[in-house]
């Protein structure tokens, strides 16, 4: 299990890379996007590849968790729970090698995604999965599971002088 942590920019882009390198192994990936509400360049590239799956749990209305009413978190909670136990069908039908969880730490956190699937899956992952899991901060409990654990520290950032995301950098 791997997790890819911090204020850093990078867990997404490290957890797509390992992703491709499993793919042009020939193994199958099913990559999970929780709390990301615009189409990516990945959703672009990566489904032309035959064995990658993308997941896309929905923000209700496209809003920020911290933007939703009681109700749109319930929605969103209600799609990002569909979309994980979608994935996991798929990892229980032999079709998934490499599952990557995009963003799930936070997710969680926020309260729009079950930790009780999310802990299962843990303590139960089958031997031959590879599990990638994202986000800005994982808590002790969690990287004690880990085998590997990666920190991305923010040091620099054009975002801290006002330079908004750009399209095939940060999205």
């Amino acid at each position: 299990m791997h997790i890819y942590y911090g204020d850093g920019k990078g867990k997404t882009t490290a957890a797509l890379g390992l992703a491709l390198r499993a793919a042009g192994y020939g193994k199958n990936v099913v990559i999970v996007q929780f709390l990301k509400s615009r189409i990516c360049g990945e959703h672009n590239s990566l489904p032309q590849l035959p064995n990658i799956t993308i997941i896309c749990g929905k923000p209700a209305g496209g809003k920020f968790v911290r933007d939703m009413n009681d109700e749109e978190k319930r929605e969103t909670k209600a799609s990002h729970d569909k979309s994980l136990i979608a994935a996991l069908e798929l990892v229980e039908g032999g079709l998934c090698d490499l599952l990557v969880l995009d963003e799930a730490i936070d997710a969680q956190k926020l309260g729009v995604l079950d930790a009780g699937i999310i802990e299962g899956l843990i303590h139960n992952k089958p031997a031959s999965l590879e599990l990638v899991i994202t986000g800005h901060s994982a808590d002790e409990k969690l990287l004690e599971c880990a085998d590997y654990a990666t920190e991305m520290i923010k040091r620099k950032h054009p975002y801290d002088r006002g330079i908004n995301a750009r399209h095939g950098i940060e999205y």
